[in-house]
């Protein structure tokens, strides 16, 4: 499909109030360097996957499937800011966001503005009326320009209203958010350019059968791209999770098989994780393996380490691993937990539900040191774990500073031995 792009070479953005200068080149040592001000969003969550709050001028895209609740996380943004916010919707109207923030608070806000409108030029016209503090655009693929002759949400509109917003941003100091639509795979939808026009992209994650949401930052020019943000989602809106660990770990009253516990970290965060493991005979000739928030390859490598290293037959085996919560894992210092998970599944024996496991696992069944273990032990020890698992190799672990029973080995193997004789 052709889309018509019309050229006017003496067009000035649809926001630009005839003020702007154009910019000259400066030696970098005459380049005042001011300190960075952050503006606090009132919500620890979205503060911590910032960065540390709101940067002035910074554009940040946040994408998620279909009723996640990026809406939600956004009204209530602009409803807990201390600012004026200008909330734009090109999807719902005003009096569908005046629902919506009626059940989020029960306190009007007198700094909230809402337009419901899709033409960017209608929405700079407003935006010069409001001088809104911060802008938030509720989807950037619902907006369209005048300027370029094809439909909403096409990769030409986009990139043209992303980058009238993302000049407005920088021109005038002005934090903007985009909200962002996904496709099926779970890419952001429209033209990759618009991920690396922006300053920050956050990505919207969990299942909308279950009430919690994870909140990962992909992109960041101000902060750390491994951060997370865990929120419930509840009637009223959505909830700060204060203490993640103690929502990714059920209770259970009796020992069961297969279900360990893994110190893994996201960022600065530590969190501590339910591994659960299914393995039983394969009833169909050829054996099952799958995996659920766990890279199905390396749980193909573990099993191959532990037919290997430590003898066990999974090749006749059905193997289904699952992280406990919804949350996906890439941390490798999970690997000793699923091995443990693994072999407790296979023979039908449960494993102290006081223990803990952080070791990553090697092709040789060795176990290998992971980074910040220090942090892993604190965390296990205030949930009240009694013993952590760890490599050998972590050095400069003082044992003498925990409560808890700190265990070190150097192979797979002798893990094994320890918990199963």
């Amino acid at each position: 499909m052709e889309e018509v792009i019309s050229k006017d070479a003496k067009a000035k953005p649809v926001w630009d109030d005839g003020d702007s200068k154009s910019n000259t080149p400066k030696p970098i040592h005459a380049i005042e360097h001011a300190d960075e001000i952050r503006i606090s969003c009132h919500d620890n969550e979205l503060n911590r996957v910032l960065g540390g709050g709101i940067v002035n001028g910074s554009l940040v895209l946040i994408g998620g499937e279909p009723g996640i609740g990026k809406s939600t996380l956004m009204l209530q943004l602009a409803i807990k800011l201390q600012q004026k916010v200008l909330y734009v919707s090109g999807e719902e109207s005003e009096q569908q966001i005046k629902l919506r923030a009626d059940r989020i608070t029960k306190t009007p806000s007198e700094t909230t503005f809402i337009l419901s409108e899709t033409s960017i030029e209608k929405v700079f016209s407003q935006i010069k009326q409001v001088q809104p503090d911060v802008l938030i655009v509720d989807s950037i693929q619902t907006l369209a320009s005048a300027k370029i002759e094809s439909v909403p949400g096409s990769v030409a509109q986009v990139r043209q209203c992303a980058g009238e917003l993302m000049q407005y941003a920088k021109t005038t100091n002005t934090p903007v958010f985009l909200v962002g639509h996904i496709t099926k795979d779970g890419s952001l939808a429209g033209p990759k350019v618009l991920e690396h026009m922006v300053d920050t992209v956050l990505q919207f994650e969990g299942d909308r059968n279950m009430v919690y949401r994870i909140l990962r930052t992909t992109k960041n020019r101000f902060g750390s791209t491994s951060e997370l943000g865990i929120y419930e989602m509840q009637a009223e809106g959505l909830r700060e999770v204060a203490n993640p660990s103690e929502i990714l770990i059920s209770q259970r009253d009796v020992g069961v098989s297969g279900v360990t516990i893994g110190a893994t970290m996201e960022g600065n965060r530590t969190l501590l994780i339910e591994i659960q493991a299914l393995v039983s005979t394969a009833a169909y000739g050829t054996p099952q393996r799958s995996s659920t928030g766990f890279d199905s390859r390396r749980l193909n490598m573990l099993l191959a380490v532990l037919e290997k290293r430590t003898g066990l037959k999974m090749g006749t085996q059905d193997v289904f691993l699952n992280m406990a919560g919804g949350i996906k894992v890439d941390d490798p210092a999970i690997d000793l937990a699923i091995c443990v998970a693994l072999l407790s599944s296979l023979h039908d024996l449960s494993i102290n539900e006081k223990f803990c496991f952080a070791s990553e696992i090697g092709l040789g069944g060795e176990l290998r040191a992971v980074n910040r273990i220090e942090n892993r032990i604190s965390e296990a020890e205030k949930l009240g774990f009694s013993t952590i698992f760890i490599s050998k190799y972590n050095k400069g672990v003082d044992a003498s500073k925990y409560k808890i029973n700190i265990k070190p080995f150097g192979l797979l193997k002798h893990v094994f031995g320890e918990l199963f004789g």
